[in-house]
């Protein structure tokens, strides 16, 4: 019983971060494809659609909490890991792509468990493209 409980949470889990991650996209492509849009606090969104990181993690962290927390302990060890800093628009890729980045989405799986040994382990897997390695 106790085995079919977990399973239950972890399908429910999984299908809130499919909803949140399809809100999300659905929600940027929305908000990038008004050209003159802008934001006051930061200016007019770039030409590629490009949306400012904060404004980005916002919007996440509105929708689903432990993506926006997972996310930004993924951009950190990339930053660390690589010596760059990723876009918004990778970091979409990085959730979208073929069902989500696995160290990212194991970073949000991690966040909503407050797993902190699954989340240094995951922090470790995070691989850097050709040439960025520090």
């Amino acid at each position: 019983m106790h085995r079919r409980s977990r399973t239950i949470r972890l399908i429910r889990f999984a299908l809130l971060v499919a909803i949140a991650v399809l809100s999300v996209l659905i929600a940027l492509l929305a908000f990038s494809s008004a050209q003159a849009q802008t934001n006051p606090a930061r200016g007019a969104i770039t030409t590629e659609g490009d949306m400012p990181m904060a404004d980005f993690l916002a919007l996440l962290q509105q929708i689903a909490p432990a993506a926006a927390d997972g996310a930004k302990v993924y951009l950190g060890a990339y930053r660390l890991q690589c010596g760059r800093t990723l876009s918004t628009a990778e970091l979409r890729h990085a959730l979208a792509r073929e069902g989500g980045d696995p160290v990212l989405m194991g970073l949000i799986r991690a966040s909503q468990q407050q797993d902190l040994a699954a989340r240094n382990q995951l922090v470790r897997q995070i691989r850097c493209p050709a040439g960025g390695v520090r």
